[in-house]
């Protein structure tokens, strides 16, 4: 199961988090910091999939941005690292070459896209089209 997924930039900054369990606001805070911490400062010759207290994490580095997503000890770690590159790819298809300023000011249609593909924690749709068919249907009516 999937219990989080956090886009952060190279400086640590959080630029999208979505928890799919509870988590307190006040442990957010140093929860992602732990993470940023154990993903960012590692080499790119090391393993992308890291042991972190009673989870494990799988990142991905995309130009400036780090996505890394929080998943229980029996959860799949391949399938969770295609599905960091297929959630990429669904940004790409849709901004055109997502950019962290993309990230930032559509803050909302990064979250349907993610809520299209994950929801509670699983794996729900990995179809490019099928993703992008609720944001395609907002912007038509938002130019109509």
């Amino acid at each position: 199961m999937i219990k989080f997924v956090l886009m952060v930039n190279r400086q640590g900054q959080t630029r999208l988090s979505r928890y799919y369990q509870p988590v307190e606001l006040g442990r957010r805070a140093a929860l992602e910091a732990d993470v940023v911490r154990g993903c960012l400062y590692r080499k790119k010759e090391e393993c992308s999939f890291v042991e972190h207290q009673d989870f494990k994490l799988v990142y991905r580095h995309y130009a400036s941005l780090y996505i890394v997503v929080g998943i229980t000890e029996s959860e799949n770690e391949l399938s969770v690292y295609e599905l960091v590159h297929n959630f990429v790819e669904v940004l790409d298809k849709y901004f055109s070459r997502v950019s962290e300023l993309d990230i930032m000011f559509n803050m909302d249609k990064v979250h349907i896209i993610l809520d299209e593909m994950i929801q509670n924690g699983h794996v729900v749709e990995t179809n490019h089209s099928r993703i992008l068919a609720p944001l395609s249907a907002l912007d038509t009516l938002a130019h109509s």
